[in-house]
């Protein structure tokens, strides 16, 4: 179990830190979308065989998956902000690498290295919420977690544009400046969280956790290049199962694990991390299905004949939706809480993949789509972290958060693969080139709404959202004393009780403080306004309770924990002796 302590007073955050964070998130987002307009040309421009080009996109994808769960566990231990700082800085090299070369293998180094900036995401979440006032909380984490879309989307006019009238690299030039401009603005607008997870980093968990992920994505985006039932694709499914096995049950076995399973495990977690696996599906389709439906030729009787330029402006609706939804998402979660946010989330997308099969048929039709798909995907990506961070200790809001990230990764490369082929399967073959068809392309959208049905069947099992003031104080445990209490209770092993005063009647605001046998702190916490306080132990044995509060005299008392999975009830009384509760 791991605990959390403070460093420094916590600083108020200032009136930039959101869109400080969201434009770092959006900048990072660039990142997955930037070649898209260029890649049927990157064989030729790379000088290598079309099948080798695409390590130019999937080395993106494996390092950014393999990234987020790790930079948030990094985050969690040693600064959120330090290691956003990083993240940047890893992809602003990676960029400038790219920028100089049109070797294949050099690119692919680049490409690596930019990936593993979307570890950026998470740790914007966690340090939002362990900033940012309650009433502020909410509409700056959907802003957030929507920059992975805002971004993708806003990129490809963006990208278009510059692959269209200049030379190619100057996309890696931007890239690289976006970034340090980043780099340069978090460091003047953002402080650094005072959040800190005790323990060390579990660096056998994390490289079992990377190589699973590589042995399961690997076959999943390459599979259509290597054949579905091929040895190489079915092998690599195997080791990743058998990987991911091992790996879990050494996770469950650490005691700071990378990723803590027990609560990944509770149904809020895991129902939330399953049904962003489909949002990240749905997500993916109109990225995939929409460009190609617009820059297909006219002469075919179902494209619309427009450039690479006006294709990108088309779905650019559904990252500006997107980022326009975050604020709505904070009404209505206020209202009714994150998972009924979500379920109207993907309602909303499954009438946009719904009414999508009858709107391509023109260009303003595809506008329409995306506006309302925008909206769907916008509020279930801003409810997906708001569920996260209230189901999950303060001290692990980075690692949490990096796995939902993770997830819906997942998502997107399982949809990339699968709508790749299925449009392949579906294409016309025309003088010896696959020209997509209408078919494919409304086949693409069933996949995509039947992925929408499955994630409201997930959303469904989510335990039911906690009142609007509950949820604040939820995320907003962003003090050490916060923390301590929500820990403790979560992990139902420490003490807890209540402070009474000497007339029995209950001391709120009281400091209580945990030593340990050796005299050192091992934690501290404030009862609450019902004089109610909880301390979660690092180890079984001896400790010392001392509380004091104003009006009151101070009270030391030794108590013996047996480390159990359970809570010592302990009452302390304010001044006199220890009741037991």
């Amino acid at each position: 179990m791991t605990d959390t302590t403070t460093d420094q007073p916590t600083r108020k955050a200032g009136g930039a830190v959101v869109p400080v964070l969201a434009f770092a998130g959006i900048v990072v987002a660039v990142m997955q979308t930037l070649l898209v307009p260029v890649i049927k040309d990157l064989p030729q421009l790379l000088d290598t065989a079309p099948s080798n080009a695409t390590w130019v996109l999937t080395s993106t994808l494996l390092s950014g998956a393999v990234a987020t769960p790790i930079m948030g566990r990094l985050g969690d231990l040693y600064g959120k902000r330090r290691m956003l700082v990083l993240s940047l800085a890893v992809m602003v090299i990676g960029a400038l690498v790219s920028a100089f070369t049109s070797e294949l293998i050099t690119m692919i180094v680049g490409r690596t290295l930019q990936g593993f900036a979307m570890g950026a995401i998470p740790l914007g979440i966690g340090l939002m919420r362990d900033m940012l006032p309650r009433e502020r909380l909410g509409s700056a984490m959907a802003l957030m977690s929507s920059s992975i879309g805002v971004g993708g989307g806003l990129a490809l006019p963006a990208a278009a544009l510059v692959a269209q009238h200049t030379d190619w690299h100057a996309l890696f030039y931007g890239a690289a400046g976006l970034g340090a401009l980043a780099i340069v603005l978090t460091l003047l607008a953002v402080p650094e969280s005072p959040m800190r997870a005790q323990g060390s980093f579990d660096l056998a968990g994390a490289l079992g956790l990377s190589t699973g992920l590589v042995l399961l994505l690997l076959p999943i985006t390459k599979g259509s290049d290597w054949g579905w039932s091929s040895g190489t694709t079915l092998g690599l499914f195997a080791a990743a199962v058998v990987v991911l096995l091992l790996w879990g049950l050494y996770e469950l076995r650490v005691q700071a694990p990378l990723v803590d399973l027990r609560t990944t495990a509770r149904p809020a977690v895991l129902f939330t991390n399953l049904a962003s696996i489909m949002v990240g599906v749905a997500f993916y389709v109109v990225s995939l299905v929409l460009p190609q439906l617009l820059q297909l030729p006219t002469a075919t009787g179902y494209g619309l004949g427009q450039s690479m330029v006006v294709a990108g402006l088309c779905v650019a609706p559904l990252g500006l939706t997107m980022m326009f939804t975050a604020p709505v998402y904070a009404r209505l979660s206020a209202r009714y809480g994150p998972k009924v946010t979500l379920i109207i989330g993907l309602l909303i997308i499954a009438v946009g993949y719904g009414g999508g099969l009858g709107l391509m048929d023109a260009a303003w039709q595809t506008i329409v789509t995306s506006v309302i798909l925008g909206a769907g995907i916008g509020l279930a990506y801003s409810s997906l972290p708001a569920l996260i961070v209230g189901a999950v200790p303060a001290s692990e809001t980075g690692a949490a958060n990096g796995l939902n990230t993770l997830m819906r990764s997942i998502g997107t490369s399982v949809s990339s693969a699968v709508i790749g082929m299925v449009l392949a399967n579906t294409a016309n073959n025309v003088g010896g080139v696959a020209i997509p068809t209408m078919h494919g392309f409304r086949v693409s959208f069933l996949i995509a709404t039947a992925a929408v049905a499955v994630g409201l069947l997930l959303a469904l099992f989510l335990p039911k959202s906690p009142r609007p003031a509950q949820l604040h104080t939820q995320l907003r445990a962003s003090s050490e004393e916060d923390a301590s209490l929500e820990r403790a209770e979560e992990a139902l092993r420490g003490f807890r009780g209540r402070v009474l005063g000497a007339d029995g009647a209950p001391v709120a605001r009281a400091k209580v403080t945990l030593i340990d046998r050796r005299g050192r702190q091992a934690g501290a916490t404030v009862s609450d306004e019902e004089g109610r306080y909880a301390l979660a132990v690092p180890a079984r044995g001896p400790y010392v309770l001392a509380a004091k509060a104003a009006g009151h005299g101070p009270l030391a008392s030794s108590a013996t924990h047996p480390g159990e999975e359970r809570a010592v009830d302990l009452d302390l009384s304010l001044p006199g002796e220890t009741v037991s509760a």
